[in-house]
């Protein structure tokens, strides 16, 4: 779920399908909208000389989609033999089962809710099917059970909805916390300068060529945001959606209920704070 007004400053964006790094290829979805940008990303993530390979959000439940990505790894030489999640979103998530009963898969996520026949997802796990090294990242904050997954041998991150490839996500209220958002992109960044992350793989939107970018706009743009909304309490708004119009005058209407969702965490953030 994003939002997904082109803002000025964004870092420069790659193309939107096929291979992206020596390890990682995108399967777009078929499901464009004002909240999935271009479709969701589904990413096949392998050793160059492995036969095996792990499949990050099979995406919507969509046959073609899911026979797409098959496909396209067996085209590569690979069969997939584990499936991952970073968050239960249906644009991410609900073909799970469905790709699980195509591959003979298991499924593992943060949300026991979401997982089949595997195991969870947590910090400092790593995945290491067919010689792959995927580092699992909680990044609580679009939703309480996202996750991101670093790809160390390309200098990659895989960011679910966290960071997108072109707009600004949606802190997802109630489930969704800012503060907890926060502090993700601020793991995230520490990725970039620790660890030599260059490139996100998002689940939406083109690759970004400049990880410590993105993530620092991501961070500006927050704190552009929350100050603008506490500015708005201050003038006088009172509901929701009177700080949504107020604020995102900028954001097509259509756009205003997840921007909502937003406000609702930017509220609950500045009243944890003692800020309004």
């Amino acid at each position: 779920m994003t939002t997904t007004a082109d803002l000025p400053g964004r870092p420069r964006a790659g193309a939107i399908g096929g291979p992206a790094t020596a390890r990682a290829t995108c399967v777009l979805a078929h499901n464009p909208s004002a909240m999935t940008l271009d479709g969701t990303n589904t990413w096949i993530v392998a050793e160059p000389d492995s036969d095996l390979a792990v499949v990050v959000d099979p995406g919507p439940l969509d046959e073609a989609h899911l026979a797409a990505v098959v496909a396209t790894a067996e085209a590569a030489g690979k069969r997939v033999a584990l499936t991952l999640l970073t968050h239960g979103h249906p644009d991410h998530s609900d073909g799970a089962a469905r790709f699980a009963e195509l591959t003979g898969t298991h499924v593992r996520a943060l949300d026991p809710a979401l997982r089949l026949g595997g195991e969870g997802l947590g910090v400092g796990d790593v995945i290491t099917t067919g010689g792959l090294e995927l580092h699992v990242v909680p990044v609580p904050g679009h939703t309480a059970d996202s996750l991101a997954f670093h790809l160390p041998a390309d200098r990659a991150l895989l960011s679910g909805d966290t960071v997108l490839g072109r707009g600004t996500t949606v802190v997802a209220h109630p489930d969704g916390r800012l503060g907890d958002y926060l502090d993700s992109l601020r793991r995230l960044r520490a990725l970039t300068v620790e660890e030599g992350v260059e490139t996100v793989l998002p689940g939406h939107g083109p690759v970004l060529e400049d990880a410590r970018g993105a993530i620092d706009y991501y961070l500006v743009h927050r704190a552009k945001r929350l100050a603008q909304v506490e500015t708005a309490v201050e003038s006088g708004c009172r509901t929701p959606q009177e700080v949504v119009a107020h604020v995102y005058g900028d954001v097509d209407r259509s756009l205003w209920p997840a921007a909502e969702l937003s406000v609702r965490a930017q509220l609950d953030y500045l009243g944890e704070h003692g800020l309004i």
